[in-house]
Order: C-alpha cells, then structure tokens, then sequence
C-alpha cells in the first residue's frame, strides 16, 4: 500500500507497538492524517494525563516527510455528503467524524488503516484488510 490514512484508533494502536501497523507504516509512501483524527486525538489527551507527552509524539510524528495533513475542502465536503447520504439510504449511519475521515481517505485514493468495522458499509472505500498483515 502506497497511500494510506491512519484512523484515529491505528494510530493509537502504532503507539502501544501494533506490529501489523507498523509494518503498514514502514511501507507506505505517504501517510495522510486527517485533521478530523487530529481533533479526536487532541480530545483525548485533554482527558488524559499524559497530555503534553502525547502531543510532543503526536508532532514529532506529523513532522515526518512522509506525513500529510488533510484538511477539509470543498471536494471533501462533496465526498462527505455522497457517503453521509448514501448510508442513510443502506440504513447503516456511522459516526460523522468518520464519514469525514473515509471522505479523506476516498479524495486521496488512500487505504483506510482501521479497526473499525463500520467503515464496511461505505461502497467504494478502500479498507485495510487486517487479517492479511
């Protein structure tokens, strides 16, 4: 996978030492965040008390050369309603910050790193297939 985007639960998981996403991460090109992960991140380590340390990783990380912020634009806001629409219509919603994290992760023709199971129910989004790692 030469494109991929880290959900917010793969990237804690890099941390505790998830040998599947580091071996994810180690072959990727580019490793897009998105500033929707970002926020969720920041939210927990408000609730933390490990706040400063978490973010002194978090932008050593981000620092990376092979690292990419994503932030919302007008395509993703696109993205975002085609998605949010279409799992009204399957009956299947998911959470909105992850409506916008799979609208990143489609604008970039990015891999979704994730170990969420509802992302399944969005068409066209490309999943990271765990099992195979």
């Amino acid at each position: 996978m030469k494109k991929i985007l880290l959900d917010t639960n793969a990237y804690s998981a890099f941390l505790k030492g998830d040998e599947k996403i580091l071996n994810v991460l180690s072959g990727a090109d580019t490793v897009y965040m998105s500033i929707i992960v970002i926020g969720e991140l920041f939210t927990g380590f408000k609730g933390g008390i490990k706040e400063t340390k978490n973010r002194d990783i978090l932008h050593k990380f981000l620092d990376k050369p092979t690292v990419l912020i994503l932030d919302a634009t007008l395509e993703t806001s696109e993205v975002f309603a085609l998605i949010k629409n279409t799992l009204k219509k399957s009956g299947t919603p998911i959470p909105n910050n992850d409506v916008w994290i799979a609208a990143h992760a489609m604008e970039t023709g990015s891999v979704l790193i994730t170990y969420d199971e509802h992302f399944k129910n969005i068409p066209g989004l490309r999943l990271w297939d765990k099992q195979t790692q």
